[in-house]
């Protein structure tokens, strides 16, 4: 799953949105939703030993980013205020995020919709 993506050039948490919006050094800007980042969690708690599709989340369209800690100079750990802080986002992965956002929020839009038919 892992690709190479540009470098990632600015972070910046705009709470009242509840986004993340992270530039990258190619011009590339995502401004990712905080209940996005955490329903597709790369911790092995949402997403098992590897990157498999995400488990489902429910009640997580409030979830807030409570801290944004640097991993290295290639990734940065997130923790949200339901208590859960084990994702570690690599560059790489918030450029996927960011790129696949409307099939990942459309694909998981209808995982939630057949799971409570």
């Amino acid at each position: 799953m892992a690709f190479e993506a540009p470098e990632l050039t600015e972070i910046c948490l705009e709470k009242t949105r509840r986004q993340l919006v992270v530039t990258f050094e190619d011009g590339s800007t995502f401004s990712l939703p905080c209940a996005y980042l955490r329903t597709h969690s790369p911790s092995a708690e949402v997403r098992g030993h590897g990157y498999s599709e995400p488990m489902l989340l429910t009640d997580k369209d409030d979830v807030q980013i409570t801290s944004i800690t640097p991993i290295g100079n290639y990734a940065i750990q997130l923790a949200f205020d339901d208590g859960h802080n084990t994702g570690i986002y690599s560059w790489s992965f918030l450029y996927e995020l960011g790129v696949n956002m409307e099939d990942n929020l459309q694909k998981y839009a209808e995982r939630l919709k057949k799971a409570h038919d």
